[in-house]
């Protein structure tokens, strides 16, 4: 290190080899002092900042002062290096883009403009570091108003600097309308998807979910395994985890009640008759509670729970030749067979509903069409009112709401399943999915995006989403699902998910998530 200070301060080699040869001790100190003392200052002048800072160059096609940069008729947007000026233009160009977070090592820019070039769009977030911005200009360009332009449209809202006219240059239905003026894009860039997030090693036939005292329970009818799996919400690991599994003989259907605070699970069979569990809360389990009468029920398809008034009700669909779907009641103590429904004509689904402020039970058929029920208050039943006409080979019928009109999804396994609207006293076909092997057309909803699965046992099943101007459902996504049977929707933690149930495979969790196109 000293030999290379020495050479660079050129000192000759002969006085050197004299002073430290010849001189006395004290005067041998004195060269290596001067030695040190050059070394210091040398370190000193190259740790200067002055003698490492870049010279500032002004972009070819700019002028610069001190304060400010005026750039014109630039092709391409100039690299700006970084400097403490407050005014930036760079105008009357022919670029498009601008480079992301340009403006970032500009924090003291006061006044920009951007005007009279060809800008489409610009990045996300560009403005948000110059927090001196007083004034903005980003007339004459060609912005297009869609997802890309969403954040500028919100930062409008909120920025303090005075913003020339913002134009859009479309889409054409927004030509020449100014953004600064807008609330909302009729696109509101946002879609959606649906992303598995678990899967439950068990085939499946139905699913059904529950809240009891802030937790989310799920209930999962899986007859392979001659079970009702019952599921809690973990709120540490975010996931479904087993809390409880109910065993039987050849179970279909786990469909849960909960009355004044006691939570009931009804356990439909094939064998060995049907029964009812009650949670145990002192055992954090389920017991059996109830048997079902065995004579009435001989092969329950479906199981529908309700209230009606005060009053708690379930109906259990029978689909055997000589099935003889049952309506049961509560009465503090129990549940007991109050009405025979239907007689001989293999039942597959029932659904309750709300029509015209009255209640209605739908009853489908493989062996007629659907037939509606009315509950008549005077004598406290069901009485027969009527079908619905042409709609033969129903093996599923789910009701469901968009903007208070009443529709309802009906599952046809061969054919076309079909969406029915309700109006004029009766509900009329408005839209005709092609099914093949399909056991369930189901709706459900999230965040105002209203859907349709329509499952299939040979293909791909179909998810459909509302067009609300065109009011009919649109093909949305495919999702591959073995033989589904089921599309159960469980929300907990402001987080929405599917359970897709399988008669050949797994059990899969689908989670409903939000995508913004304008990022």
């Amino acid at each position: 290190m000293v030999q290379g200070v020495i050479a660079r301060c050129h000192l000759p080699r002969s006085v050197l080899s004299a002073n430290l040869t010849h001189a006395s001790p004290a005067r041998k100190m004195l060269p290596a002092l001067k030695i040190w003392a050059l070394f210091s200052l040398s370190l000193g002048f190259l740790s200067q900042p002055g003698h490492l800072k870049k010279a500032f160059r002004c972009p070819s096609t700019c002028s610069c002062s001190r304060e400010s940069i005026i750039c014109v008729g630039s092709s391409h947007v100039p690299r700006i290096a970084p400097n403490e000026i407050s005014s930036l233009s760079i105008v009357n160009g022919t670029f498009s883009e601008v480079r992301e977070a340009m403006f970032a090592h500009i924090p003291s820019l006061q006044l920009l403009s951007l005007a009279n070039n060809n800008i489409k769009a610009l990045p996300r977030d560009l403005f948000i570091d110059l927090d001196s911005l007083i004034e903005l200009d980003l007339r004459g360009n060609a912005f297009e108003c869609d997802c890309r332009a969403k954040w500028l449209m919100t930062w409008l809202k909120n920025t303090n600097a005075t913003v020339s006219d913002v134009v859009c240059a479309g889409p054409e239905d927004l030509k020449d309308k100014r953004l600064n003026d807008m609330t909302s894009l009729h696109n509101e860039c946002i879609s959606t998807d649906f992303a598995l997030h678990q899967s439950v090693a068990s085939e499946s036939l139905s699913v059904d979910t529950f809240s009891y005292k802030n937790d989310v329970y799920v209930t999962i009818a899986a007859p392979s395994s001659d079970s009702c799996m019952v599921f809690q919400w973990d709120h540490i690991e975010m996931n479904f985890r087993t809390y409880d599994n109910i065993t039987g003989t050849s179970i279909v259907g786990c469909k849960s009640v909960v009355i004044q605070d006691q939570v009931f699970v009804i356990v439909a069979q094939l064998f060995g008759g049907s029964h009812i569990y009650k949670f145990d809360e002192d055992q954090s389990r389920f017991s059996k509670f109830q048997d079902i009468e065995v004579s009435k029920i001989s092969k329950p398809n479906d199981i529908e729970a309700f209230q009606i008034g005060s009053d708690w009700f379930f109906v259990i669909a029978d689909s055997s030749k000589a099935g003889l779907s049952t309506l049961y009641k509560w009465n503090d103590k129990g549940f007991y067979s109050y009405q025979s429904l239907h007689e001989w004509y293999r039942d597959t689904d029932a659904e309750f509903l709300d029509l015209d402020g009255k209640a209605h039970l739908i009853l489908a058929s493989r062996s007629q069409v659907p037939v509606i029920y009315q509950w008549s208050r005077s004598n406290q039943k069901f009485v027969l009112q009527g079908e619905i006409p042409n709609m033969e080979d129903v093996v599923a019928v789910k009701h469901f709401r968009i903007k208070e009109e009443l529709y309802l999804a009906m599952t046809r396994y061969i054919g076309d399943s079909k969406v029915l609207q309700w109006g004029a006293k009766q509900f009329a076909e408005i839209q005709a999915l092609p099914s093949r092997g399909s056991m369930i057309l189901q709706p459900f909803s999230f965040k105002e995006r209203h859907y349709l699965a329509l499952g299939s046992d040979y293909t791909f099943s179909q998810i459909y989403l509302w067009d609300d101007e065109k009011k009919l459902f649109d093909r949305f996504k495919e999702v591959y699902i073995q033989a589904p049977r089921s599309f159960t929707v469980v929300s907990t933690d402001r987080r929405d998910f599917i359970f897709t149930s399988s008669f050949k495979g797994n059990t899969q969790i689908f989670e409903h998530i939000i995508i913004d196109l304008s990022l």
